[in-house]
């Protein structure tokens, strides 16, 4: 297991590389250029200067995340082609600089839903928070002119200057069947794939988080049976996935751990983290230890280590513990901790 820790870059987040290299174990940020649209070709000056900047402090820029896929291509839509042509270019510039892992997704609009942004938890620490029957019951349509009528009320992820295209590609997926979804992943993975193994980047899907249709947005990472029909829509070793628990994890019937020992040729990159699942549906972010969710960490560990897994893996989302300030989900100390965690518990199955 080689541990990653991922990074918003300088002046974008209270996380410094000075402060991930103090962590244990970590050899690598896991990055973005988060400035650039998606369906753009980013531009090799910039993918060089992150590199720089990580090499200075002894890091590789092996992972990234998320080179995102233009919503055009997800439609289906004619012009998904420049934008895909735009994402072969990406791909080359990356592995001049040394990226070995694309992390991204396919999820139509949203990248997560989340309904509180810092649900207070029993020990005084906050989470990112998931109430079901809130987001059942909305109407998006509704709810993106009641944003832009009230800017006091707004949603996690829902960002103000993005409420025009909101509208209009709520009413475009309205028009997208789960199966045309399919299609048209199929048809971005026949384009991308060949000129990810020429260039020996692997592209590693993320799961739907949560992993069940939202707003009447089709979902497609979602279990165990929609992996094994992803990674055979083009059966490469290039064609993988981000093996995410707590995305996954949100849904008390997929077995993560199955899937760990299932797809581990398949999962360049490993999210872990933990959440507790209430028995109403909704869910909340824990620390990552076992006992304080639902998900079973040591057994997400231990399945990578019969697995002899030797990608890549990161704490994915934290709490926001000792008062910091913080990017929702991404504080530095609750991460730290999981990274601390995860090596304990991997020293304990090696040892064993």
């Amino acid at each position: 297991m080689r541990m990653v820790f991922r990074w918003f870059g300088n002046g974008n987040d209270q996380v410094s590389l000075n402060h991930i290299k103090q962590i244990p174990g970590v050899e690598g940020i896991v990055w973005s250029l988060h400035d650039i649209p998606a369906g753009e070709e980013w531009p090799l000056e910039r993918i060089e200067e992150v590199k720089q900047q990580a090499d200075e402090h002894g890091f590789h820029i092996d992972v990234v995340e998320s080179v995102n896929v233009h919503e055009d291509i997800k439609l289906g839509l004619p012009a998904r082609d420049k934008y895909i042509e735009n994402y072969k270019r990406t791909i080359e510039k990356l592995a001049k600089a040394g990226a070995k892992v694309i992390c991204y997704n396919f999820m139509p609009v949203f990248d997560w839903t989340r309904t509180e942004l810092d649900k207070r938890l029993e020990d005084g620490s906050t989470a990112l928070f998931y109430e079901k029957a809130k987001v059942e019951s909305m109407d998006p349509i509704e709810l993106v002119e009641k944003i832009a009528a009230n800017q006091d009320f707004t949603m996690p992820g829902w960002e103000p200057e993005r409420l025009k295209s909101l509208k209009r590609l709520f009413t475009a997926y309205s028009q997208v069947t789960t199966e045309n979804l399919w299609d048209n992943l199929q048809y971005f993975l026949e384009q991308i794939i060949p000129v990810a193994e020429v260039n020996d980047i692997k592209m590693a899907i993320h799961p739907d988080d949560p992993p069940w249709p939202i707003f009447g947005l089709p979902r497609l990472i979602t279990s165990q049976d929609n992996i094994r029909r992803l990674l055979k829509l083009v059966d490469s070793p290039y064609n993988g996935v981000t093996l995410c628990s707590g995305s996954l994890g949100a849904n008390p019937t997929n077995n993560i751990p199955d899937m760990v020992r299932e797809f581990a040729d398949r999962i360049p990159f490993a999210h872990i983290r933990n959440l507790k699942v209430y028995q109403n549906g909704d869910f909340v972010e824990t620390s990552h230890r076992t006992e304080d969710g639902t998900v079973d960490i040591y057994a997400i560990v231990k399945a990578y280590h019969d697995s002899g897994f030797a990608g890549y893996a990161r704490p994915d989302h934290g709490r926001h513990i000792w008062d910091e300030k913080c990017r929702p989900g991404y504080g530095l100390y609750d991460r730290a901790l999981g990274i601390m965690y995860l090596w304990g518990l991997w020293d304990s199955v090696e040892r064993q």
